[in-house]
């Protein structure tokens, strides 16, 4: 992901005012730059760094301001600071985290001269539509793309997306980025850089997270920071697919699947007797085992050999940092 502010994209492929139907400049003003700084002892700290940089979007701006960005920006943070339009730096806390969608909460701790965006809805967007992606720093970094895709994503760190957003050309510094429909309304924040494929053809794109699972959550995250529902249940398990089958990939030391005995290299077969093919179809059936801390039954296949085993899922969140309070 490219840092600092020392870089702008092409003219090109900026968005135009005099072809849209809102005041891009107010939306501009609505995103921030966002560093964060873990500590190296951190959980997160080997997989995502402990220098952050990325963006978000302020969605509140009466009583407190709310700052929506990815939560793996925020994961652990020690310290945030955010950077408004005007070049304005103010610390922030870490207010919220789903897991489930990946949203992330920050509660600026100082004044911002940052307006709200106004929330939109993806229940309309249709691939082939125009939109826009927003940086902080105004038109330079900013692009205008097309959906390409929408479909269910699976992440190998125990994650999946039932309606995921991919768009194309990709923003070089994606991470909660504000995807902008052409009614100037905030669609969905940057997760991920992808390679797509369409007609035999591979290309580079964005992933993003839809804004409409945040309503439902909103008030839970700022009020005790996360959703109000039972955590999944989680192996501590990274994985790949290959050729139909589902492999251990890696595994979180003294993690739940690594006190199990699961070795890198091993198939998964089964979850709870049925059999999985598909990261998808494994990910369903360790969460359809109950709660964190739920028994977990596999079957895995190591070389020629064929085990059984019984995971003790555990809640991510237990083998997270937790901020400071403010």
């Amino acid at each position: 992901m490219a840092t600092g502010e020392d870089w702008e994209l092409p003219e090109a492929l900026r968005p135009q005012q005099d072809k849209l139907q809102f005041d891009l400049q107010s939306v501009y003003r609505s995103v921030v730059l966002l560093h964060t700084e873990i500590s190296e002892d951190a959980y997160t700290a080997s997989i995502l760094g402990t220098d952050r940089i990325g963006h978000g979007v302020v969605i509140r701006s009466r009583e407190r301001k709310l700052i929506l960005t990815i939560g793996y920006l925020i994961t652990e943070a020690e310290s945030i600071w955010l950077t408004d339009y005007d070049g304005r730096v103010v610390e922030a806390y870490p207010l919220g985290f789903d897991p489930v969608s990946g949203f992330g909460l920050v509660q600026p701790l100082g004044s911002l001269s940052a307006p709200a965006m106004e929330l939109g809805s993806t229940s309309s967007l249709v691939v082939g539509d125009r939109v826009i992606v927003v940086g902080h720093g105004g038109a330079r970094h900013s692009l205008e793309a097309r959906l390409i895709a929408r479909r269910e994503f699976a992440g190998y760190w125990e994650y999946l997306l039932e309606d995921a957003l991919f768009t194309a050309p990709p923003h070089p510094q994606w991470g909660g980025t504000a995807l902008v429909g052409e009614d100037g309304r905030l669609l969905g924040i940057g997760s991920l850089f992808v390679e797509e494929s369409m007609s035999q053809e591979r290309f580079d794109a964005n992933m993003f997270v839809p804004i409409d699972p945040l309503a439902p959550v909103l008030e839970d995250m700022v009020e005790i920071g996360h959703p109000r529902r039972l955590p999944r249940p989680w192996l501590g398990i990274y994985t790949a697919e290959q050729a139909d089958h589902v492999i251990v990939a890696g595994l979180t030391r003294d993690g739940p699947a690594h006190r199990a005995g699961l070795h890198l290299g091993d198939a998964i077969v089964e979850v709870a007797g049925q059999r999985v093919s598909s990261l998808p179809q494994f990910l369903r059936g360790v969460w359809s085992s109950g709660a964190a801390g739920a028994e977990v039954a596999l079957k895995v296949a190591r070389g020629q050999e064929s085990l059984h085993m019984s995971v003790q899922s555990a809640s991510r969140e237990d083998f997270l940092k937790k901020p400071l309070k403010h």
